[in-house]
């Protein structure tokens, strides 16, 4: 059967390679959690551990104290003296070790002495001593865990990554134009007035700073002189052609395309947040590249809606003035000890958590989280530094989980 199962999963794995589909009742291929009889429960909801006349009930408490184990015994199904009865519990976590328990008698029942943290999903045993002897009960107790076989999780690209320390860039939105800087654009004049007898250039060419754009006969002089370009652009307007007088005009107009400028619009609860030199990545409509830069220039005044406008140059010549821009402006750089990647984020029950990976076992761990930026964000509590867990398609785990019908027991 387990040879069968192999091959099965495998099949499906080759499968989903091929086609890039997978079977709407195939969802994670996991290992079934084989089912059991539903587990006798006491008066107290807690599970009952029943040999010979010697029973005890286990429940963990969770009102008004942080979750713990509570433990009545009987003896010919009454109640036995607590003080009468030693008891030791080890919880055997998935990759995370071994919770080690031991009680004391407090009024009618005995009282664990560690706190049952989440998740609670572990392998109890149990080993309770009464008049001289002792008794030994062991089960599975899981929750929000799963199998997937590597092949099929392979197949699956469900990726995972260590958990460890990170820098979070913290960042506000920002939304504006592409412009030219100032002095990009060139309205080309005759500095004496005259005939031109040459136009050497035509709309739309690209020129270099010291080319010839025109000769002019001077009125006064009746000498030739020539124009030539103050800057490198290409020629977008022009005015003038061979024949005309100059007669003071605008003659042709360069721009220079080679540098633009990302203006960004800052609301006042920002304002502070931003100074010079702040890192910003931009994204130009139209083009699929993420840019870097840093604010350039802030403008004193403000927009009729209170925007501050602030620049960030852009160093390529493939833009187009106008164009729209959204953008990412830091405002903080952190370094943590402990992060995740926030795409491997799920929820379950009333936590966001993560699946740690152990072998070919996925569990859940319930995270508290802090400052987030980026794509990274801050762990708290509830993950070791070191654990391996899933980033990419974490919600195959989830869906699998949900399906195998894992619940909460206490």
């Amino acid at each position: 059967m387990k040879n069968k199962n192999i091959l099965s999963s495998l099949s499906l794995a080759i499968l989903i390679s091929l086609t890039g589909v997978v079977a709407p009742n195939a969802v994670a291929a996991s290992s079934p959690a084989a089912e059991q009889a539903e587990p006798e429960k006491g008066p107290h909801r807690g599970r009952m551990l029943r040999e010979g006349d010697f029973a005890i009930e286990l429940s963990i408490f969770e009102t008004g104290v942080p979750p713990e184990f509570r433990v009545w015994a009987t003896n010919e199904g009454q109640p036995i003296d607590p003080a009468k009865v030693s008891l030791n519990v080890k919880l055997i976590r998935l990759g995370d070790g071994t919770d080690d328990i031991n009680f004391n008698a407090q009024g009618d029942f005995l009282r664990g002495d560690m706190v049952i943290y989440e998740p609670h999903s572990f392998v109890v045993a149990i080993e309770a001593t009464y008049q001289g002897k002792k008794y030994n009960w062991r089960y599975d107790n899981f929750e929000g865990r799963t199998t997937i076989e590597q092949a099929v999780a392979d197949a699956m690209e469900i990726n995972t990554e260590i958990a460890g320390p990170a820098t979070i860039h913290q960042t506000i939105p920002a939304y504006g134009k592409l412009s030219l800087p100032v002095g990009a654009k060139r309205n080309i004049a005759a500095r004496f007035d005259g005939e031109i007898t040459k136009l050497h250039v035509n709309f739309g060419e690209i020129v270099k700073k010291g080319q010839t754009l025109f000769t002019v006969e001077s009125n006064e002089s009746l000498k030739p002189y020539v124009i030539k370009a103050p800057i490198n652009g290409v020629i977008t307007q022009l005015f003038a052609n061979a024949g005309e007088q100059t007669n003071g005009k605008t003659l042709l107009t360069i721009t220079n395309f080679n540098r633009h400028i990302a203006k960004l619009a800052v609301y006042p609860s920002d304002y502070s947040k931003v100074k010079l030199e702040t890192p910003v990545t931009l994204n130009v409509e139209g083009h699929e590249e993420t840019l870097a830069g840093q604010v350039s220039f802030i403008e004193p005044s403000v927009r009729d809606d209170q925007a501050r406008i602030v620049w960030v140059e852009l160093a390529d010549g493939l833009f187009s003035e106008g164009s729209f821009v959204k953008a990412d402006i830091e405002i903080a750089t952190i370094d943590v000890p402990l992060a995740v990647k926030r795409v491997g984020l799920q929820g379950f029950r009333d936590f966001t958590v993560v699946y740690a990976k152990v072998g070919e076992q996925y569990e859940v761990r319930m995270l508290e989280l802090g400052r987030a930026g980026g794509e990274w964000i801050e762990v708290l509590g509830g993950l070791k530094a070191g654990t391996e867990y899933v980033t990419d398609n974490s919600y195959i785990l989830k869906a699998d989980i949900e399906k195998s019908g894992a619940s909460h027991d206490h």
